[in-house]
């Protein structure tokens, strides 16, 4: 790999890095403003919409324009949202503007490893990229979380800074020639465009299933990542730091299922990995009875394998039928645009269940006993009953899908 590709890791790698860790600076921020519990989930909602609003156009835009400039000038958008955050603005607002900044970036940073490299080298640098970017994930965990739970204002003026070295080297990402012109600006004609490639995508058999399967696994993983925070602090006594390692297990986790999946299951496969999904839910509901520390960490590394495990082949075949019928770019737009939306959804449901605190009378007849769940224990019910049952349903309605 020559200088110019490990410029674009580095990058990708620092802004990543700052992403993850501002997510539990702002948690810290509306704790320490005493803002209501369902703010925590709020924060992600209004961090996606912008990815959901802007889905149909960033993708012309990243073509249209030299990819390293459009990542130049998302970060800079983010560390503008960072910024503001920094000198008091709103935690909700001000993660809404990293956002903006976060979806212009995505199809830039997804786009520019094609241009630049030759094909034979693609699967390395992919396997560079993504293996950056879970560090980026635990780190960004860690950090964040013992500079936020020691002092906000301090992690905060750390990630803006690591947003202006982001900006350093995405500045002198080497400027590529551009593929196409920004074929078509009418807005109304390119939101017709991606509702056509929206359709497509759905209409395939294969699209339908790793469309379903990675639209849940992206809401269940944003909303896993802010419950384990609760459910530690609840459970086991966990502060913000603590907590947060916990989320970082998770994704070291998914790392090893990525592996595992790459090295044994060929896309060809893809379906027959979806009984994991049913198993990873089922493994969310023993969080429920779960307050030892050893016990807890196990139980994340094991949900964090078999999501990975599960998620990759169904990616891979997703971008592979997007290529197949709409292309690579707006492929990314609809499965942006999907995933984002069962964030927004998902984590919209954990919020409104962490404020209105349910209460739920679970019977056990076989001993005759009822004990009551209340809480975040109802939720990890709700929640890990939710992915079992809706993998079981997506496993038996296309088992006798075939690959194509």
């Amino acid at each position: 790999m020559n200088r110019g590709f490990y410029i674009i890791l580095a990058a990708q790698f620092l802004s990543a890095l700052a992403d993850n860790a501002l997510l539990f600076a702002a948690i810290a921020l509306l704790t320490e403003s005493k803002a209501p519990v369902w703010h925590t989930p709020l924060l992600l909602q209004f961090f996606v919409f912008s990815y959901i609003i802007l889905a149909p156009y960033v993708g012309s835009i990243a073509d249209a324009f030299p990819k390293g400039r459009v990542m130049f000038v998302s970060n800079g958008i983010k560390f503008i949202g960072s910024l503001s955050m920094l000198l008091g603005l709103q935690p909700l607002f001000a993660y809404g503007i990293v956002g903006i900044g976060a979806a212009a970036y995505s199809p830039a940073k997804y786009g520019i490893l094609t241009e630049y490299l030759p094909p034979k080298d693609l699967v390395v640098a992919n396997g560079w990229m993504e293996g950056t970017t879970v560090a980026a994930i635990i780190l960004g965990a860690i950090i964040g979380g013992k500079l936020a739970n020691d002092n906000p204002h301090t992690a905060m003026i750390f990630i803006t800074l690591l947003y202006v070295a982001a900006a350093f080297f995405n500045y002198y990402i080497p400027k590529l020639d551009i593929k196409r012109s920004l074929l078509q600006k009418n807005p109304w004609l390119i939101l017709k465009d991606f509702w056509h490639s929206f359709i497509v995508l759905w209409s395939d058999k294969l699209g339908q299933v790793s469309l379903s399967v990675t639209t849940l696994f992206w809401g269940a993983g944003a909303t896993l990542r802010l419950l384990v925070i609760v459910w530690a602090a609840s459970a086991l006594k966990y502060d913000l730091e603590q907590s947060t390692q916990l989320t970082a297990i998770v994704a070291v986790g998914i790392a090893i299922g990525s592996v595992i999946a790459a090295r044994y299951v060929k896309i060809e496969q893809s379906i027959k990995v979806l009984p994991a999904g049913i198993a990873m839910g089922i493994l969310m509901l023993l969080m429920i009875v779960i307050n030892n520390v050893l016990f807890a960490s196990m139980l994340m590394l094991a949900i964090g394998i078999l999501s990975g495990y599960f998620v990759v082949p169904l990616n891979a075949l997703l971008q592979h039928r997007g290529h197949e019928l709409i292309g690579a770019g707006h492929s990314i737009a609809v499965q942006n645009f999907n995933e984002n939306l069962g964030i927004l959804i998902m984590t919209g449901v954990y919020g409104y269940m962490l404020s209105a605190n349910y209460k739920i009378d679970v019977g056990l007849p076989v001993i005759g006993h009822f004990f009551t769940l209340s809480g975040v224990n109802t939720i990890i019910l709700v929640f890990g009953l939710f992915i079992s049952v809706s993998m079981y349903l997506i496993t038996r309605f296309y088992k006798d899908t075939e690959y194509h």
